[in-house]
């Protein structure tokens, strides 16, 4: 059980007195510290539908004790390591991580682009020190919460917590001064007895997409669930679930080339009816009314709405979320597909945490030579090899 300090009271998460002392810290603007390591390891206190939550700060989870729920693996094994310091910076005095993005949240031109994974395909690119549209969204997933599992959240994982968690982290990140929360649009759960309130929020939140003044024009980024992309005249209209009626638009241009930089996503999305897929999306309005995709990425995710990027990962999660243990979804961010990482980490194992490595098909001695480095690099973790050439998946170490 989690213990917590109030100021000059410390105090077990199950304690009778614990619901007291929080809703004081949260009227009180005071952060909680978590004691699993001395002196104590700062936190913030959420509101998460009328429900106070301890959640971490930032970018924190490396600070807490690996046996501590809030623990977050080092950020070196992921895409997250190359980004931090640079594309991502954290205010200390606000708790804010200051972002910086390789894509325009405003529009000179009628240009379209899709995608922004960090990939070429007949040059060698330096990794980008600012967040694709990819990036942004593995790191709402990551800050949010939602790349961590134990089978003891079975069932209990829907939409509405993916949207508050995802409400939440948005709230501790920033663009150019800005909160992200400002610019960002998330499908509110949809209830038909408020589906008139629901579309009059939306609106207001969307209205500024058609302000007409001089320069250039404001976008927005969208995250929602794809239900489907629906043929239209000259292209495509995208569905997003819990957003019944909302109309966007895809051209077909676009649609062709996100078929073909996304057919790993829409083939798992496909070979599962439990799956989802999420998209996210820069977006802007014309003096029609239309609302269209400028920008796209797409990410498949499991039931459980953890992120997977091929069959082999698909693999390991499903295996994983039987586990009791909790484990953290790895995430590639700007890295190429062609750069390893650590795919999970189970992080309560003992004498010390996990790092799951899936080695595909594909990998060259480069691949594996950057293998060798990273777990080098990490003696303070055990490592698990997957060679998908080599046959079936191994036995976990559990």
């Amino acid at each position: 059980m989690r213990r917590f300090r109030f100021e000059s009271v410390a105090c077990d998460e199950g304690h009778n007195e614990f619901p007291h002392l929080l809703a004081r810290a949260h009227r009180g603007k005071i952060r909680p510290l978590c004691l699993c390591r001395d002196p104590g390891v700062p936190m913030y206190i959420a509101d998460i539908g009328d429900q106070l939550l301890i959640k971490r700060m930032p970018l924190s989870g490396g600070g807490h004790d690996p046996a501590c729920p809030s623990y977050d693996p080092p950020y070196e094994l992921s895409g997250l390591g190359p980004l931090m310091g640079s594309a991502i910076k954290l205010d200390p005095s606000s708790g804010v991580a200051c972002l910086k993005l390789d894509f325009s949240l405003s529009k000179r031109a009628a240009t379209n682009q899709v995608g922004s994974g960090g990939e070429g395909n007949d040059s060698v690119k330096v990794e980008s020190k600012k967040l694709s549209l990819r990036a942004l969204l593995h790191f709402l997933w990551h800050e949010s919460g939602l790349t961590e599992w134990t089978s003891h959240w079975t069932g209990k994982r829907h939409w509405w917590q993916v949207y508050h968690h995802l409400l939440e982290a948005a709230g501790n990140m920033a663009v150019r001064g800005t909160p992200l929360s400002d610019r960002l649009l998330l499908p509110e759960p949809f209830r038909a007895h408020d589906k008139t309130a629901i579309g009059q929020r939306r609106a207001h939140k969307l209205a500024r997409l058609f302000l007409t003044s001089a320069g250039p024009k404001q976008l927005m980024v969208l995250v929602g669930e794809i239900k489907e992309f629906a043929e239209a005249r000259g292209g495509r209209q995208v569905v997003i679930k819990h957003m019944p009626g909302f109309r966007l638009y895809l051209e077909e241009i676009a649609w062709t080339s996100v078929q073909r930089r996304f057919e790993p996503e829409l083939a798992l999305w496909h070979s599962s009816e439990a799956s989802h897929l999420m998209m996210i999306a820069t977006i802007g309005g014309d003096p029609a009314g239309i609302i269209a995709v400028n920008e796209i990425a797409l990410m498949a995710v499991t039931e459980q709405w953890l992120p997977i990027e091929d069959a082999y990962e698909q693999r390991l999660v499903e295996r994983l979320a039987r586990l009791k243990s909790k484990y953290v979804k790895g995430l590639r961010f700007n890295l190429r597909r062609d750069h390893p990482l650590a795919n999970a980490t189970l992080s309560d194992v003992k004498p010390q945490p996990l790092a799951l490595y899936i080695v595909p098909p594909s990998a060259d001695e480069a691949f594996e030579a950057c293998l060798r480095e990273m777990i080098e690099a990490r003696p303070d973790l055990s490592a698990w090899i997957w060679r998908v050439a080599d046959g079936e998946m191994p036995p976990l170490p559990i």
